[in-house]
């Protein structure tokens, strides 16, 4: 049986609490977010950021800058598609749950993404 370390256990439930989180807030509420929702999700964000371990840092940075940029895209093209054809179906706006679920996850991939990558910085000047 292999033993596996708990060094990153707070790290990876804080990140599977605050994808969940995301997503149920952005499907919730359809556009406006509660600031106190957000402010827990970029939390969660600060706190998958300060916990990603040495070995990962490349692997993490590279993933969560993928999912930044291809969340902003997505808000983009779905804001102005939304505000051209809004899109429903059966009378749910398919547009603005996308809308909110994406920038939810912006609140928890930003921080995140900009602490590993100061941590990355600050370790490779050897401060």
């Amino acid at each position: 049986m292999a033993i596996r370390a708990h060094e990153n256990s707070l790290g990876a439930w804080a990140f599977l609490i605050g994808i969940i989180l995301a997503v149920i807030a952005g499907v919730v509420t359809r556009g406006s977010a509660d600031p106190v929702i957000l402010i827990v999700i970029m939390t969660l964000g600060i706190i998958v950021g300060y916990f990603v371990s040495e070995n990962n840092v490349q692997t993490f940075l590279f993933a969560s800058v993928a999912t930044v940029v291809a969340s902003f895209a997505g808000i983009q093209g779905l804001a102005t598609n939304v505000a051209l054809t809004g899109i429903a179906v059966s009378g749910i706006e398919i547009g603005k749950i996308m809308v909110s679920v994406l920038t939810a996850l912006l609140f928890l991939f930003v921080p995140s993404t900009i602490i590993v990558a100061l941590k990355t910085v600050f370790s490779i000047a050897k401060l």
